[in-house]
């Protein structure tokens, strides 16, 4: 694109410059030509006045010195040379001068002014002046030389600007291929940087939108898949060991088992209408989830875990008033919060987990709590990624919670370290 440029700018400057010089050069030769007739023509008109009436008779006349190269010749009326420098016969400028009239011409490489001269009324004779044409030819040369040294040194001018203006204009578009170049090799943190250029910055910022969306969206996707596995594995567990331990023992009653495993069902397909939801859910503009009665969901929560915990010798207690647990939040977002916390309660944590619902007026405070120590401060534990600290976490778990959390307008956050516990603020409507 540089060499482009350069070349556009420089053809341009080349047809302006051709198009002022040609008549420049034109008007030089016309303006040292008719210079130099104007000086043959005072020169001859200067030496008139050394010609009397006595010409006539025969009588010398005295010339003025030469300028020059420049001759001086008196003619009479029968244009035979009388005395200075010309030719013999005085030619076709002398002839129309004995007509009364100042006449000029350009024969043999010379320039000729005749001027008559007058006694009375009456031509008595013609005053030739003339100088070689190659003289005002050399001044004509140097002229156009002049010019044509001006013409390059403007074409020059119009290369160093052309070279600049190149640069200034092809820089960000070599910064966005660039760009371009390492996002194509997975660097989705890339931007086009802004220019001096409008219309090249409209481009970089409609480059950058479309690469941030992008990037959000396959982050979305990478999102996706981790957290499916994550949010589905513990509720498969918990079913697979149901049904198991409901084949090992004879006793059973299979009944309570299928149950056990249906409502299991039930959940895992919420668990994956969630995570859906979140996957393609636009960030700017959020689907509200359905509303369900947060009491609800604290009793489904408990069902869920109280018998995992009890495998561990670990105790799940809840605690909340009647009026509250009426209250609705978003149901299925809260479910996975729900799971999510404590299943990190029950994987990183010890002792007993509680989980605690409280009133706030316009929003609901539900702390989930163990015994534990978080290993993590509140800024790095939801860092997806990060982990807990213990070295047995993915870092999912926290980090979706908290996007969860945030696409319903709720709010998570590690209010205590030791022993640990995480509040889910949940924000309410004038209705409720």
């Amino acid at each position: 694109m540089r060499a482009r440029v350069v070349r556009v700018a420089l053809v341009a400057a080349a047809v302006a410059l051709l198009l002022l010089a040609v008549p420049l050069a034109v008007a030089i030769r016309f303006t040292f030509f008719a210079d130099e007739y104007g000086e043959l023509e005072r020169d001859a008109t200067a030496a008139v006045v050394r010609v009397g009436p006595e010409f006539t008779s025969g009588d010398p006349v005295e010339l003025p010195g030469r300028r020059g190269e420049a001759r001086l010749g008196v003619y009479d009326t029968a244009a035979r040379l009388r005395s200075g420098a010309g030719p013999a016969a005085g030619g076709d400028a002398v002839r129309r001068a004995l007509a009364g009239g100042v006449a000029q011409e350009q024969p043999g490489g010379e320039l000729v002014v005749a001027v008559p001269v007058s006694s009375g009324e009456r031509v008595i004779g013609v005053i030739r002046a003339s100088t070689l044409a190659r003289s005002v030819w050399t001044r004509v040369l140097w002229g156009w030389a002049a010019l044509l040294g001006l013409c390059l040194l403007a074409l020059g001018a119009a290369v160093v600007v052309a070279r600049r203006q190149a640069s200034a204009l092809s820089s960000p578009l070599e910064a966005l291929a660039l760009t371009s170049l390492a996002i194509a090799d997975g660097d989705l943190t890339a931007r086009a940087p802004r220019s001096t250029i409008t219309e090249i910055d409209e481009v970089a910022r409609a480059h950058n939108a479309m690469v941030t969306r992008l990037a959000r969206l396959l982050e979305r996707e990478r999102h996706f898949t981790a957290n499916a596995s994550h949010q589905l594995r513990t509720p498969l567990t918990g079913m697979q060991l149901g049904l198991e331990a409901a084949l090992a023992d004879p006793d059973t009653d299979p009944r309570a088992a299928l149950a056990e495993a249906a409502e299991q069902s039930r959940h895992l397909d919420r668990t994956i209408d969630e995570v859906l939801r979140l996957a393609t859910t636009d960030a700017s503009a959020p689907v509200p989830a359905s509303a369900q009665p947060v009491g609800d969901l604290l009793e489904a929560a408990e069902r869920r875990w109280h018998g995992v915990l009890a495998q561990d010798g670990r105790r799940l207690t809840m605690g909340w008033e009647s009026a509250v647990g009426q209250l609705s939040v978003p149901g299925r977002t809260t479910d996975q919060i729900l799971d999510i916390l404590l299943d990190n309660a029950h994987r990183h944590g010890g002792g007993t987990v509680t989980l605690t619902l409280r009133d706030l007026g316009t929003a609901l405070a539900l702390d989930v709590a163990d015994e534990g120590t978080a290993a993590l401060d509140a800024r790095m534990i939801f860092e997806r990624g990060t982990g807990t600290g213990t070295g047995t976490g993915s870092g999912i778990g926290l980090a979706l919670a908290r996007e969860l959390a945030e696409d319903a307008g709720a709010r998570l956050g590690l209010t205590g370290l030791a022993p640990t516990r995480f509040t889910l603020l949940l924000p309410l409507d004038e209705s409720a």
